[in-house]
């Protein structure tokens, strides 16, 4: 985290407040600075699901709040999504009670539509997937159904922040750390006022609500508008820059190891920052890329390289493979890529002995 996001921290650590008054204006402080009518600091993404999940479904009735997901009598709970959306967060949506309806074309999504439907959810990471953002917004708002867009790591480009929004999702999800650089236990809820509200009635600190359990403190919510005000001052461009020449730092260290070659990829959607790839023949390296990352952690100072590494993508768009190592490079702090060129070059070169 930035200085003056700790800082922020640091500042509420020593205030009490009233909780519920400084969500009411940290939401609209972020909701003018983030170019939506309402805005939520949630105890993470997946908390920023089900939080509208739950609005949606209880749009402010204080008896559906209190009985989801048990008692559903005259509730909608149906939420449209693309057969190839599913993914490891579709827990936060069915803790609500809501089932899912899968569909794969357009006509199809035109047809899915019934008395029940409550929601539609996009994840925007997804790699699959024939229906696009604007064609997911406009059928759902012709069935005055609203959709929920799962944004989670993708920041930067900065503008993300108010593009899904501007592009007519009614609520938006993000990672409060991440890109943003704010508390890794918060998460950002943007979009309509109304069931930005209604989502706050199904959250902490309110009782008897599915959201009692997340609760925000005073610190995560002060740092995240810390973190906010860091992220939107930034560059896109340069911010691209710093990691890049990380990158080729440590590239130009392992590649005097025979047969490793190095990269930088950018993954499209989540995690859009470059990530440094290291392949090498294992014939020459008796080493998995697993090993490596074993031998990284077991060295001082630890160090982990990004899950991806052996293995199957992690994040939508970054590779895997039993001889690629990934380096995330953009939450060094400033000299740790010198730390991480000259460990790696050993690990690798033991390797090759």
């Amino acid at each position: 985290m930035p200085d003056q996001v700790q800082a922020a921290i640091s500042a509420a650590a020593q205030k009490p407040v009233h909780l519920m008054e400084l969500h009411k204006a940290a939401g609209e402080y972020l909701a003018k600075r983030l170019r939506c009518e309402g805005a939520l600091v949630t105890s993470g993404a997946a908390a920023g699901i089900k939080l509208a999940t739950a609005a949606c479904m209880t749009r402010g009735n204080k008896s559906a709040i209190i009985n989801i997901p048990t008692e559903m009598q005259g509730l909608k709970n149906e939420v449209i999504v693309q057969k190839a959306h599913h993914y490891d967060y579709d827990h936060a949506i069915r803790d609500c009670g809501a089932r899912f309806v899968d569909v794969e074309t357009l006509d199809e999504y035109e047809r899915a539509f019934t008395e029940r439907t409550v929601m539609t959810q996009f994840f925007n990471a997804a790699e699959g997937g024939r229906i696009s953002r604007e064609d997911w917004v406009r059928v759902a708002h012709k069935h005055g159904v609203p959709c929920f867009n799962d944004a989670a790591a993708d920041v930067p480009p900065i503008s993300n922040l108010w593009n899904y929004t501007e592009m007519g999702f009614d609520l938006v999800a993000f990672s409060g750390g991440k890109g943003i650089r704010g508390p890794q236990c918060t998460g950002l809820l943007l979009g309509k006022k109304e069931l930005i509200e209604a989502a706050q009635l199904n959250n902490s600190p309110y009782s008897n609500t599915i959201g009692r359990g997340m609760k925000v403190g005073k610190e995560e919510i002060v740092g995240l508008v810390a973190a906010v005000d860091w992220f939107l001052a930034q560059d896109d461009a340069a911010m691209e820059a710093e990691y890049r020449k990380r990158a080729a730092l440590i590239a130009e260290r392992v590649q005097s190891v025979p047969s490793v070659e190095a990269r930088v990829f950018i993954p499209p959607v989540a995690n859009h920052v470059p990530h440094l790839m290291i392949t090498y023949d294992m014939n020459r390296i008796k080493l998995s890329a697993i090993e490596v990352m074993q031998r990284m952690r077991e060295g001082t100072p630890r160090i982990e390289l990004n899950p991806s590494t052996g293995g199957g993508p992690a994040s939508a768009g970054l590779a895997g493979g039993s001889n690629v190592i990934v380096v995330g490079v953009w939450m060094l702090q400033p000299g740790e890529d010198q730390i991480v060129a000259s460990r790696l070059r050993e690990v690798l070169s033991e390797g090759a002995k």
